[in-house]
């Protein structure tokens, strides 16, 4: 325990040193202030059309962030030489693991707070706050986003050889995840009989983070009419008083299994040397 925090304080000073993390910043920090802009000419609350543009903004910007900010992390301790220094330790595989998610987790949800700090404080000098609700499902999407992704940020870190084939990974899963998705999906349920399109298409929803995310904040903003009637039981089971419970189950789930994926492949390559 005390190595995973040791490693973890390690990567939140290496983090805050990283120009990227302060592009990021100011990044969001513009974007939070864009849509205080879009909420100063329309009251948002609950579902509605400018809810909708916001969460596609967000969905937009967060995965991507995580991907590089997380992938460049653990490439970097190859092309620097500093994993083969640290496998030198009598440090285990799961404590440096552990501790460069819970580091970076603590980066990227730093400057996601501050994004919205910011346009919170400012909301309030100006008149223009969210209602309450619809800006903590807010920050609870953008975290929940942070969270997924960086799983699979580092897991696409850990199988990328440098920075370049990181990015190209990187850029690869935001564009499948966040903007193809859709149309891939689309395009594959097409070839299959009407009575496996249901269940598929509920089963492949529990494949894509960024998917299921947003099908949950936008339930839970009460605009679960604009999914149709394939995701009816998802609309009925989010609405539950245990929906937030099972829901977090299934992040839970998504974490552990990607970063079961990340040690096997640190921990394969360390025995290999």
């Amino acid at each position: 325990m005390s190595d995973m925090i040791q490693l973890a304080k390690r990567e939140i000073r290496l983090g805050f040193r990283n120009p990227w993390s302060y592009s990021f910043l100011i990044l969001f920090s513009v974007f939070g202030l864009c849509l205080l802009g879009i909420n100063a000419q329309n009251y948002v609350q609950g579902y509605s059309g400018v809810t909708a543009s916001m969460l596609s903004l967000i969905l937009y910007l967060l995965p991507l962030m995580t991907l590089f900010i997380g992938a460049f992390s653990l490439t970097s301790e190859k092309e620097d030489g500093s994993w083969q220094l640290l496998s030198a330790y009598p440090l285990g595989t799961l404590a440096f693991v552990a501790g460069k998610y819970a580091g970076l987790l603590v980066v990227l949800l730093t400057v996601t707070s501050f994004g919205y700090g910011l346009m919170g404080m400012l909301g309030g000098m100006i008149g223009a706050n969210l209602d309450f609700n619809t800006y903590g499902l807010f920050f609870i999407f953008s975290c929940l986003l942070v969270l997924l992704f960086l799983g699979l940020a580092m897991l696409v870190g850990s199988l990328s050889k440098n920075r370049w084939h990181a990015l190209t990974i990187s850029v690869s899963v935001w564009f499948f995840a966040v903007i193809g998705w859709q149309a891939f999906l689309l395009s594959f349920l097409n070839l299959l009989p009407y009575l496996w399109i249901k269940p598929l298409l509920v089963t492949s929803t529990f494949l894509n983070p960024a998917e299921l995310v947003r099908i949950f904040v936008v339930v839970r903003l009460g605009g679960g009419s604009i999914l149709g009637p394939e995701y009816y039981r998802w609309v009925e089971w989010i609405q539950r008083p245990g929906g937030g419970l099972l829901f977090g189950a299934a992040c839970l789930m998504w974490t552990v299994c990607l970063m079961t994926a990340v040690y096997w492949i640190w921990e394969r390559g360390r025995r290999r040397g």
